[in-house]
């Protein structure tokens, strides 16, 4: 069938509208008509070049939609069934996955790095008949794609598909980060460097933790009223203002937990000379490839700190999703001012340069019809 995506062709190339041939779904696949598309930083630095994937791919990784028909051997998802497309597929055999973090599943991560599904080949072929990538198994940016069964979770039909889309990457990411990887408890002291899609879901779940205080920390003075709506006590913006001193200061010697959501080095450095002794750091944000973080540790074993990665929240997407659903269904999440704006796939490359040069808060999903 053809179906319209966005291309991405080379690193810091314009991403290209294109109609592309999508084949049927093989055994255990699904195809998908997505409804919304969240673009996520994560898409800007492959564009950029900071996250290296082969290419072309068709790119996007939060999204949601239905199914509109399944392959062979299907048992988990059936046409008409709303979903949300997952980009990390635990294999459930490797070592990784056996202790219970597919989110890091090493079985899968060969194709799912090298832009193929499960059988190692692409359903996508361009006007010339060549090969065009996934990405993340979903290509969130395309109308139609094939997605392996257990890469879709069934949601329930009343929650709006627009705030689904968020189920699949920023929402997940953030509350796994703060209940599975952190497991914040009342009045942890916490401070969050960036308020982007992941960074506010991070803020509210420690809200809901009931953290105290909260800290707020941002390079864009505007994002503070959404930081507050969200339940930062406190707001830094840290253009031009060190934040590490005022952090020492509201918390007694620094925060307990610190959460950094951007992926900046010098974020790091400053979340982490403002982080209490015993304290965590938990790094969620994604570093550019050819970056690193100048990070003094003559006083780690001294102060008995700890750095955590956390990747995808640490969650296990088929039964953490739709109770996140559920309790989104409360309004507790605030979702409605999460999705700050949508936007056609046309406007895609417009939505990047905007994000690039950050004058865009909240997070803005593509509307598919």
């Amino acid at each position: 069938m053809k179906v319209k995506a966005a291309v991405l062709r080379g690193v810091n190339e314009p991403y290209r509208i294109e109609e592309l041939e999508l084949a049927d779904p093989k055994e255990r696949e699904v195809l998908v008509k997505y409804a919304y598309t969240g673009y996520c930083h994560s898409d800007l630095s492959i564009k950029q070049g900071g996250i290296i994937e082969t290419m072309p791919k068709v790119v996007g990784h939060e999204c949601a939609g239905v199914v509109e028909a399944v392959g062979p051997g299907v048992t988990k998802a059936k046409v008409g069934d709303h979903i949300v497309s997952t980009w990390m597929v635990p294999c459930g055999q490797c070592y990784t996955c056996r202790e219970g973090f597919g989110n890091v599943c090493m079985g899968n991560f060969e194709n799912f790095a090298a832009g193929v599904l499960l059988d190692g080949t692409s359903r996508y072929t361009d006007k010339d008949g060549k090969t065009v990538q996934h990405n993340s198994f979903v290509s969130g940016f395309s109308s139609y794609s094939v997605v392996p069964e257990d890469g879709v979770i069934p949601i329930r039909k009343d929650f709006p598909l627009e705030y689904a889309a968020l189920m699949a990457c920023c929402i997940p990411t953030g509350w796994g980060t703060v209940a599975n990887i952190a497991k914040v408890k009342p009045g942890d002291s916490v401070a969050v460097w960036g308020m982007g899609g992941v960074g506010l879901n991070i803020l509210r779940a420690a809200k809901m933790r009931q953290a105290n205080p909260l800290i707020a920390v941002d390079i864009q003075p505007e994002r503070e009223e959404i930081a507050r709506e969200f339940g930062a006590t406190h707001f830094i913006c840290n253009d031009g203002t060190d934040p590490v001193p005022i952090i020492q200061d509201l918390t007694g010697g620094g925060a307990d937990i610190i959460f950094e959501a951007i992926g900046s080095p010098g974020a790091i450095v400053q979340a982490w000379w403002a982080l209490a002794a015993l304290g965590k750091l938990v790094v969620a944000g994604v570093m550019r490839h050819d970056e690193t973080a100048d990070l003094p540790l003559q006083l780690l074993p001294f102060h008995q700190k700890s750095i955590h990665g956390g990747l995808y929240g640490s969650i296990s997407t088929h039964n953490d999703i739709p109770k996140l659903v559920d309790l989104a269904m409360t309004g507790e999440m605030k979702l409605d001012k999460l999705v700050a704006g949508k936007f056609k796939l046309e406007d895609i490359n417009d939505i990047a340069e905007k994000m690039a040069k950050r004058q865009l808060t909240g997070r803005w999903v593509c509307e598919w019809d």
